[in-house]
């Protein structure tokens, strides 16, 4: 790789911040797409793409492209859908929750799915992580999906190797919100980018995967399926135990089919073929998705790699890692 080219793991990454970029610019939203494209400019400032959003985004800010606008800062891999630029202004976080019993400690940051907060809960005198989810143009669909979500969520009860739910509940607004334990070794994305050759040895790779195992069997017996497991769900503990989190796509494989038939939903660098191509769901996914996860970690990179998410299906569907 020449001198100065980023990695493959964050071109990705840009390439993620770039879908961003592009999305907010549907929905006009010139703010984001200014956001996100200094994000991007401050790992490639030669990139084209986020150069055209700047120039495209700049004569709809006025003042907000001198430092009025409060960035947003990354969110700790998998507690929410993409990385967010760095904030610098805490405006947007709010000072409790829940009628004051979590206190706010710091934004942690902001994904597609949810605002993500550190704070301190009163009742029980302990730091936690507080999710609030976003709901702002959801239609009835998504709504629903939400539900099943807390719905999974309260099954799986507490295991070892699943990042525990603690609280589930809705503010006044009803913004519907998830209370977790607060994770302090960061996740499997994050120790492969800092790891040489972005692998890890193997002794390590099956210390975890023991682990996800673990929690796999514990979830799949109650029904529960992760179908987005990858390196970005799967967090560590300070003392290194591996738990899987973010069940934001779970459904349960005696509920409703509303998301498992026809759509395509998860991440396509760990995607097994049948959730490629809209098939039914069940926990062999999450085997599937473990083997592309474990292999990337032995040899630093996903089984397959393309230009766009059709390319990455087609390998899965079609072609040995």
């Amino acid at each position: 790789m020449p001198p100065n080219m980023p990695s493959e793991r964050v071109t990705r990454r840009l390439e993620r911040l770039l879908d961003q970029a592009d999305e907010a610019a549907e929905a006009l939203d010139w703010a984001r797409v200014h956001e996100v494209s200094l994000s991007v400019l401050a790992a490639d400032p030669e990139n084209a793409d986020a150069l055209t959003f700047i120039a495209m985004s700049e004569p709809h800010l006025g003042d907000a492209s001198s430092g009025d606008t409060p960035a947003r800062p990354p969110l700790p891999a998998g507690e929410g859908d993409e990385e967010a630029p760095p904030a610098t202004t805490s405006d947007r976080a709010p000072t409790s929750f829940a009628n004051d019993r979590y206190q706010v400690s710091k934004f942690l940051g902001e994904g597609g799915k949810k605002r993500v907060y550190q704070a301190h809960d009163t009742l029980l005198d302990r730091e936690v992580a507080f999710a609030l989810i976003k709901t702002e143009g959801f239609d009835q669909t998504s709504k629903e999906r939400i539900s099943r979500e807390a719905q999974a969520m309260g099954r799986l009860g507490v295991h070892p190797n699943i990042v525990a739910v603690l609280d589930l509940g809705e503010e006044d607004d009803g913004s519907p919100y998830m209370v977790t334990e607060l994770m302090g070794g960061g996740d499997i994305e994050g120790v492969l980018e800092e790891a040489e050759e972005n692998r890890l040895s193997l002794e390590h790779t099956i210390e975890i995967g023991k682990a996800v195992c673990e929690g796999l069997e514990f979830a799949h017996a109650r029904g529960i399926v992760h179908r987005d497991l990858k390196p970005g769900n799967v967090w560590l503990t300070e003392d290194g135990t591996a738990k899987i989190g973010d069940f934001g796509l779970a459904v349960m494989t005696d509920r409703s089919r509303l998301t498992r038939e026809g759509m395509m939903v998860g991440t396509v660098s760990y995607m097994p073929p049948e959730q490629a191509t809209g098939g039914e769901i069940t926990p062999k996914a999450d085997l599937y998705s473990l083997g592309a996860m474990l292999y990337e970690m032995v040899t630093g990179r996903p089984p397959f790699l393309g230009d766009d998410e059709i390319a990455i299906i087609g390998q899965h569907i079609n072609t040995p890692p």
